[in-house]
């Protein structure tokens, strides 16, 4: 039952992969039907994320309350609404409306099932872990592009949408199986919250939420804005650049799938900055003018990406103490939707006024952000 628990917790993150590369994948044909700017995607990228930000500050009490089981079938099902509200829009507005339930719900899912699986499982789980949300931003962008050359984009949420309603549908006939870790997990609910101001007083917390902010920002602008670069910049059609964009998920889901072998060896630091180094120089390909580098460009960052998330998280408890591990777990993953909330609108509005062929310089920005912080991390937790 502990593997198979595994297995179904899996199958939770492809739910929380399957929407967040639809609307980047769709933009394109969504801008066009609705007459709306490029940057518009930046608003409900920006309503979503703050709807992520909200339900994971909230998530700790909202676990401890009704259990991760609990919070995580009411998420999965949520986003399946939101899902199916936006394949029935008629407008611009109406899209950000269902950006509300969407957000609420993933940010519930990511900061619960996170907490769960660095509470009961090994490092090279939560590498996994996040390899099947990968799996679940790889299967998206290929039914978007369906839907676009078939039929129109609306459809393309709507088939995502009843995948969700199935994924609910088996958390459901699967709920005895959280009963394995129900003993371990109720003594680690009765811990101490250690809270933001407690967090922050910790050597190198600022430093860590600096760095992981800086990441969230890359990996968001990118995942978002990939479809748009390759249709604004390297001459792709809107099916071809929904398909195209899902390069970057190919990417980080292999290199998350290999990271679970390698990352006990090398060690999370180590990790950490190989694979900044590899994103960075997927940049300077993206960044080159032929459309060939620039495809290739986007699976290397995402196989330098790969790494840096569940790193991040799994290196906590041995930089700052098991004992406050879980407090600042939970302000991480504020701090990665502080990233991805802000930063793409951000490029959004620099892609309208200035160019779409600013984004290999926006993005190499926060990468060496990161680089600089995760040392400055490192330092702080050996003084």
């Amino acid at each position: 039952m502990y593997l198979l628990l595994l297995a179904v917790i899996y199958l939770a993150f492809i739910s929380l992969g399957l929407p967040d590369s639809l609307l980047g994948s769709a933009w394109p044909a969504i801008r066009t039907e609705f007459d709306v700017p490029l940057s518009y995607m930046g608003i409900i990228s920006m309503i979503i994320s703050g709807g992520t930000i909200i339900s994971g500050l909230m998530s700790e009490r909202l676990t401890k309350k009704f259990g991760t089981r609990a919070v995580t079938i009411v998420s999965v099902f949520m986003t399946a609404v939101a899902l199916y509200g936006f394949s029935t829009v008629t407008g611009f507005y109406q899209m950000c409306l269902c950006g509300i339930p969407y957000g609420l719900g993933a940010g519930a899912i990511d900061a619960a099932l996170n907490n769960y699986v660095a509470l009961h499982y090994n490092s090279r789980h939560m590498s996994w872990l996040h390899c099947f949300w990968g799996v679940g931003t790889i299967i998206s962008p290929y039914i978007m592009s369906y839907a676009l050359t078939r039929t129109v984009w609306t459809n393309g949420y709507r088939m995502v949408s009843y995948l969700q309603f199935g994924i609910v549908a088996v958390l459901l006939l699967t709920l005895p199986l959280w009963k394995v870790n129900r003993s371990v997990a109720e003594e680690k609910n009765n811990t101490e919250v250690l809270g933001i101001k407690g967090a922050l007083k910790i050597k190198g917390v600022p430093y860590l939420l600096t760095g992981f902010m800086a990441y969230c920002a890359a990996e968001a602008t990118t995942m978002l804005w990939a479809s748009s670069y390759l249709e604004g910049t390297r001459g792709a059609t809107k099916d071809e650049a929904a398909a195209f964009g899902s390069l970057f998920f190919i990417g980080i889901t292999a290199g998350r799938f290999l990271s679970g072998f390698i990352s006990d060896k090398l060690g999370d630091n180590k990790m950490i900055r190989l694979g900044t180094g590899l994103s960075l120089l997927g940049v300077l390909c993206i960044a080159l003018p032929l459309k060939i580098t620039s495809l290739v460009g986007f699976i290397i960052i995402g196989l330098g990406c790969a790494p840096v998330y569940p790193c991040i998280i799994h290196s906590t408890p041995k930089n700052f103490g098991a004992e406050n591990s879980q407090g600042i777990i939970g302000i991480q993953m504020a701090s990665a939707y502080v990233g991805s909330t802000f930063m793409p609108p951000v490029f959004g509005l620099i892609a309208n006024h200035i160019s779409l062929k600013f984004m290999p310089v926006y993005l190499a920005f926060f990468l060496i952000l990161l680089l600089v912080m995760i040392s400055k991390t490192e330092k702080a937790c050996k003084a």
